[in-house]
């Protein structure tokens, strides 16, 4: 069994058919690279950019290597069965809610989730229930749910069909409650859905935190590519639940996934598993001493703040008096590129190292002084006092319209600040990271106006439909 974990089924695969020297007649009409006009570096990996060919298996229906690489994806991470998606965690989310509500149902949902889990419940035509997440005076963020809230919420909406919770958040922060959140909800017969996009790599060792999944969840999502060695959009689903039939899972994951999926994604997606079944302790101990010598050498550089948070691959940077917009543009003139900026700080993904690799902490630190030196030298500072009042949001809210109610009622656009206690209509999303600051069916109240200000005056970036250029937003005439 130690050598059949050792293997990458899909990378060995897509090799030995890449080595055969074949003649395509087949889709992709790049024919191996051949007539592509990229630069060399692409072409050299087009080779592998194939189709489901004899010996190279069907994601969709999986009998040989795929079949195989998913197993050993199962038993790597301890679920009853698991898939790879190369959709993104996006997929996952969607195919999820698919298999476990219906039109009219009702789902508990924590309020700061992503995107992809607002648009699959409106997909669905489900009836969201909201609850808002603690705020964090450290981190100043939104974080995760109270077990108090959860538990209220359960028991004012027992008919809910599942609960879906974000674990750890965007900013690296971890629910201490979910272990108990998820057996009270399994006491309820109601099953735990988890956006784990952020956690993939939790179960490379037991000096990170725990995965949802080890801690009971029914079903969890995670993306490869955020924190392990995948590409862009890989990711990974898990299923390990007597609520959800995994097969049902699977139906839909046919249904949203392209029937052409990318072989390059497959095979990052086999070797990142690789990558964490191989991962000892040791690398885990060399990652956080690295990162703990490297926090050190930052924290000598003045007027830089630097916040740890639960997950060791995150980092806050913050300069006082700047916001993290300011201090995001300095550091990319450094060439120094974090995950986000927010109105307060810069977020920083690490990288998982293993024992022997290098990265070059020393020389990053030295830009990083020079980032921070060149923003107080320069630019003017800002009025950041009025943003670090806790956001309180009401624990509990239920929209006043459904999605599928909204689609047929009448809308207009107001200037923001004449929206206070009116239904907001679009969602308006500032990205990253992808949380909506509005969701249509909500009210909108001055904490959510207040933060959109704020928002707006750092130049923060927004998805959604809006019209923020000119100060409206859309709400329910």
């Amino acid at each position: 069994m130690f050598g059949l974990q050792k293997k990458r089924p899909i990378v060995e695969g897509l090799e030995h058919f890449r080595q055969q020297q074949n003649i395509s007649f087949h889709v992709p009409g790049h024919k191996h690279g051949e007539l592509s006009q990229l630069p060399q570096a692409f072409k050299d990996v087009m080779r592998y950019d194939v189709t489901e060919l004899s010996g190279l298996d069907d994601l969709h229906y999986p009998e040989e290597m795929i079949f195989e690489a998913e197993n050993l994806l199962a038993k790597t991470y301890g679920a009853m069965k698991s898939f790879f998606l190369v959709g993104g965690s996006t997929v996952g989310n969607l195919a999820m809610i698919y298999a476990t509500c219906q039109a009219g149902d009702t789902i508990i949902v924590q309020r700061n989730a992503h995107k992809s889990i607002f648009h699959a419940i409106e997909l669905v035509g489900a009836k969201p229930i909201f609850v808002s997440p603690q705020w964090d005076e450290r981190t100043l963020t939104a974080t995760y749910v109270s077990y108090r809230n959860l538990k209220e919420v359960i028991e004012r909406y027992a008919e809910a069909k599942a609960v879906i919770l974000t674990y750890p958040t965007y900013y690296g922060v971890a629910s201490p409650d979910i272990q108990q959140q998820i057996a009270y909800c399994h006491e309820k017969g109601i099953p735990v859905l988890v956006d784990e996009a952020h956690g993939a790599h939790f179960n490379a060792c037991t000096l990170f935190q725990p995965s949802a999944l080890s801690l009971g969840a029914d079903v969890v999502v995670q993306s490869a590519h955020k924190t392990l060695p995948a590409m862009t959009m890989a990711s990974f689903m898990h299923v390990n639940s007597q609520f959800i039939d995994a097969d049902r899972i699977h139906y839909y994951l046919r249904m949203l996934q392209s029937s052409s999926p990318s072989y390059l994604l497959l095979a990052s997606l086999d070797d990142a598993r690789h990558y964490v079944q191989t991962y000892l302790e040791s690398d885990g101990a060399y990652i956080i001493e690295k990162r703990n010598q490297w926090i050190e050498a930052l924290r000598s550089i003045g007027s830089l703040e630097v916040i740890e948070v639960d997950d060791p691959l995150k980092l806050l940077l913050r300069v006082d008096g700047y916001s993290g917009f300011q201090l995001q543009q300095a550091l990319e003139k450094q060439h120094v590129y974090g995950e986000l900026a927010d109105a307060h700080q810069v977020l920083l993904m690490l990288p998982l190292l293993k024992q022997g690799h290098n990265y070059p902490f020393a020389e990053i630190r030295v830009r990083i002084k020079d980032a921070v030196t060149m923003l107080v030298d320069t630019a003017k500072t800002t009025n950041k006092a009025a943003w670090q009042t806790a956001y309180q949001f009401t624990p509990i809210t239920e929209p006043v319209y459904t999605f599928n109610e909204i689609a047929s009622l009448t809308k207009e656009w107001l200037p923001y600040m004449r929206t206070i206690g009116r239904i907001a209509a679009s969602m308006v999303i500032p990205y990253p990271p992808g949380i909506p600051l509005l969701v249509p069916g909500e009210k909108i109240t001055v904490a959510k106006l207040s933060q959109l200000e704020e928002l707006l005056a750092v130049g923060a970036t927004f998805q959604g439909q809006h019209r923020l250029t000119e100060k409206m937003i859309q709400v329910i005439k």
